[in-house]
């Protein structure tokens, strides 16, 4: 409970409507809501992500520099990939309901819906959580900057990023001609079952999101 919070002030919330706080909306089947202490006041180290995907859209590469993450799947399912910066590897955790991944403060992940209907909740270890997103890194680092570093042709990184928008936050975009390809075909281990060398299944933005 946190000491600075004036607990008999008529300006305290106790509950919220996540339904009415919108943070982003690619089409009505995919979409996210959010909770944070901005919209309840009470909060104490804890937010949330309400997420709901069709199948083959995705949460877009990113991370999250203030926070963990611990992704519930309520409905649906979905694939939890998240880089390893220890070993290097990527790993690929699919969930069903009932099901969690969890993504460690500052590692670099993303998540794709396998069926149509998914519905995830992401739950933060901070009131409000910060994020870097993929699309913001590839359009707001100065192009020169990125082709010297890695030896590229500037005029080509210009052109390989030039559809990217930033704050996709849900890709791929509605216009996207490659859109109708299904999952399985263009991420065919993403529907796999666990792996259970790497995960038993027993074993269980603008740096801030905007304000609604």
């Amino acid at each position: 409970m946190s000491s600075s919070m004036d607990y008999t002030s008529p300006n305290t919330q106790f509950a919220f409507d996540v339904n009415k706080s919108p943070l982003v909306q690619k089409d009505n089947r995919n979409f996210i809501n959010i909770l944070s202490i901005n919209q309840l006041n009470t909060l104490d180290n804890v937010s949330l992500l309400d997420i709901f995907l069709s199948t083959g859209n995705v949460i877009e590469p990113h991370y999250h520099q203030n926070a963990a993450e611990l992704v519930y799947c309520i409905s649906g399912a979905a694939t939890v990939s998240l880089l390893n910066p220890f070993t290097k590897q990527i790993l690929n955790f699919p969930i069903t309901p009932g099901q969690v991944a969890n993504v460690p403060q500052g590692w670099w992940h993303y998540e794709i819906a396998t069926i149509d209907n998914t519905h995830l909740l992401a739950i933060f270890n901070a009131s409000t959580p910060e994020v870097i997103l993929g699309s913001d890194i590839l359009k707001l680092t100065p192009s020169n900057v990125m082709a010297y570093t890695y030896c590229m042709d500037e005029n080509q990184w210009k052109k390989a990023i030039a559809p990217v928008k930033s704050s996709t936050f849900i890709g791929p975009p509605k216009d996207c001609n490659k859109a109708n390809e299904t999952i399985s075909y263009q991420f065919p281990h993403y529907t796999n079952h666990y792996n259970s060398q790497i995960y038993p299944p027993q074993a269980y933005f603008h740096p801030n999101f905007p304000n609604p």
